[in-house]
């Protein structure tokens, strides 16, 4: 499990997206706690918050070309340093008083272009960094490494704040994405051949690569589905029943546990391998239907920890198994591009997940919602199933 480790670049990879996780897990609490302070309101931190994501989502697709044009390590290392640059002033601004919601989002536009370039990046630069037969523990640990720093930044940025102040968590954030610049400029590794062809044709180049293998897009649609449905069920409906039912505390506690469950999947994608990776994982994405079903039948506190941590196992070792496939059948100077694409697809059902469950569960009730989007997960994994491609891929080690 841990051969991965031995090969440099990747231990420089690794390093460099763990620092990053951390360091964006400790942004939202900080800069949340930085316009409460005396900025404005929620609906200020909503706008900064939501250009952060449009210039994310404006320019992945572009991200995935500068990716696949130049040495993944190179963009990687622009991007890091582009951000902590951004989060930087954001930080004196803070701590000098001369912050405002216009200087703000501004700022949040520059990091939300720097993650789109990243991001891409990142993704396709693993299967440069090890061989191809050390490639899915190299996954669940690159995976593994990103959880740790979600679940430790969350918690390190509310006792930042507490002891310090919402200005120095920034501060840190800042720090964090120098530090992985770093990390990322010592990762060595043959550069993708750059290309001479306009961005207008390397995305059409992309986007044939994506449409031409129809199990890529075949599981982009099935999470197109998940995506939503976890985020209306979850991230919406979630904190308002369990405010009336196992409260605020509780609720934290539980999606705690699914970041301990996913840690737990990546150990076992990490040491085991199906036959059918790419169909197991597209399979048990079923088990993220029950803590919906829980919430909306049983919300009790044991019920909802034992449904969260599954959900989480299942999570990672669909995860793993994408990764894994993506890198082993995609062409190494298209890999990054067709990552854009995937990450779009998620991204955009986030928002329509948000929009649609308060109309639905105004319609329906809560208790139906949820039963609905949850058989809606159940329907759409069926779907994929059902295609040849992704029920017969076995990995390139097989």
């Amino acid at each position: 499990m841990l051969e991965p480790l031995r090969h440099p670049s990747f231990r420089y990879l690794v390093a460099g997206r763990t620092i990053v996780y951390l360091g964006n897990a400790i942004a939202p609490v900080a800069l949340a706690f930085a316009v409460l302070d005396g900025l404005g309101s929620v609906a200020e931190i909503g706008l900064i918050v939501a250009c952060r994501s449009a210039a994310n989502v404006l320019l992945l697709l572009f991200g995935g070309v500068l990716a696949d044009r130049f040495p993944r390590q190179h963009v990687l290392t622009g991007a890091s340093l582009l951000a902590a640059g951004s989060q930087g002033l954001v930080a004196v601004a803070v701590l000098q008083g001369f912050a405002t919601v216009p200087l703000l989002a501004l700022l949040s536009v520059v990091n939300g272009a720097a993650a789109a370039a990243a991001l891409p990046a990142s993704s396709a630069l693993i299967p440069q960094t090890v061989p191809a037969d050390v490639l899915r523990p190299a996954n669940a640990l690159a995976r593994m490494g990103t959880t740790s720093a979600m679940i430790a930044g969350t918690s390190a940025g509310g006792l930042l704040i507490a002891v310090t102040s919402p200005g120095w968590g920034l501060a840190v954030d800042a720090a964090a994405f120098a530090v992985a610049a770093a990390c990322f400029a010592g990762i060595r590794v043959p550069a993708v051949a750059e290309r001479g062809a306009s961005v207008r044709a390397e995305l059409r180049e992309g986007w044939r690569e994506f449409r031409s293998r129809r199990w890529v897009w075949a599981v982009v649609l099935q999470f197109l589905v998940v995506n939503a449905a976890v985020v209306g069920g979850i991230n919406v409906l979630g904190p308002k029943i369990a405010e009336d039912t196992v409260g605020r505390g509780a609720w934290g506690l539980v999606l705690a546990v699914q970041m301990v469950g996913a840690l737990c999947g990546g150990l076992i994608a990490a040491r085991w391998s199906p036959e059918r990776a790419l169909l197991f994982g597209c399979a048990v994405v079923v088990l993220d239907a029950i803590p919906l079903v829980v919430l909306a039948v049983s919300p009790v506190l044991w019920l909802l920890l034992v449904a969260m941590f599954i959900s989480g196992i299942a999570i990672e070792q669909f995860a793993v198994a994408w990764e894994t496939a993506l890198q082993q059948n995609i062409p190494e100077d298209r890999l990054a591009r067709v990552y854009s694409y995937d990450a779009l697809g998620s991204f955009l059902a986030m928002p329509i997940g948000a929009a649609l469950i308060g109309p639905v569960a105004t319609s329906v009730g809560d208790e139906s919602a949820l039963l609905i989007i949850a058989a809606s997960i159940v329907v759409a994994t069926a779907a994929v199933l059902t295609v040849p491609e992704v029920r017969n891929l076995r990995s390139a080690s097989e």
